[in-house]
């Protein structure tokens, strides 16, 4: 059997495992399988909540930990026991919809196991269709005026926007200054509001932690901007061929294939095992 190199790989989901159509290449599943069966640990880093991702971390064949809504929920795919987590606080949750009501955005606060949505429009068609999830419909009253009547704490906040707008809707947020967040995109059509203290990058940490692995023998792959603090953490720090190019900077190594490439069983074989 082969020895594993770097022991930890922590992969993004969209844009860097999965294919555009939603699929993953059969290349990059047996990729993944001959990684674990030699002794390596492979997690998952989506922005995506839980109910978007664990059927596929299933499909996967994956076990162990794994990072959703940008590193804010550490999950246990077995179980779907949530091992660590950080929210957004009430009132920051309330400023930030407000904002972006203000802006006449299409946006999404997230709960654990749902998330709330003010239009109902051919983009939230397209978005629930990616992540094989349905939204609940907030159409009779301001999204704002649901979150203060219910209490919530988003986990974080998207707001689905043209590739076009996206600089300026990011500039314009990230002027608010919300307290103890912070802006990322996580695609050219998705801008997002975070918890500071929990990203990718926290996530890559965490998971380090759990599997006793040394940052230093990590490996992150990601594709876009909310991408750069894990590529940043991990020891090694991988860009795919179709990533951003602010992330690309970030990346210690580009990988000349993107995710309709199989980019992610390309990194494995050039990475992930020893040449002993």
């Amino acid at each position: 059997m082969r020895k594993i190199n770097y022991p930890l790989i922590v992969s993004d989901f969209d844009g860097t495992l999965v294919k555009a159509d939603g699929t993953i290449s059969e290349t990059n599943k047996q990729a993944i399988s001959k990684y674990i069966e030699a002794g390596g640990a492979f997690a998952i880093s989506t922005g995506r909540m839980p109910s978007g991702i664990l059927s596929r971390a299933r499909e996967l064949g994956l076990k162990g930990m794994m990072s959703v809504c940008q590193g804010a929920i550490i999950m246990d795919i077995e179980t779907g026991k949530v091992i660590s987590s950080g929210v957004i606080p009430h009132h920051t949750t309330l400023k930030i919809c407000k904002k972006m009501e203000e802006m006449d955005l299409h946006i999404h606060a997230y709960d654990l196991w749902d998330f709330y949505c003010n239009k109902d429009d051919e983009a939230l068609k397209f978005y629930e269709k990616a992540v094989r999830g349905k939204a609940k419909l907030v159409l009779d009253k301001p999204l704002s005026q649901f979150i203060e009547e219910t209490g919530l704490c988003s986990y974080k906040f998207l707001a689905m926007v043209l590739p076009n707008d996206s600089q300026r809707i990011l500039k314009e947020l990230d002027k608010e200054n919300f307290e103890g967040c912070c802006t990322t995109q996580s695609d050219a059509v998705l801008v997002e509001v975070i918890n500071k203290n929990y990203s990718k990058g926290t996530a890559v940490e965490t998971l380090a932690n759990y599997y006793n692995v040394p940052l230093s023998k990590t490996i992150a792959i990601g594709d876009q901007r909310n991408d750069i603090s894990m590529i940043e953490k991990a020891g090694l720090g991988v860009a795919v061929k179709n990533a951003d190019d602010l992330l690309k900077q970030a990346a210690d190594y580009v990988c000349e294939f993107t995710n309709e490439e199989n980019a992610v069983a390309a990194i494995i074989e050039k990475f992930g095992f020893s040449e002993e």
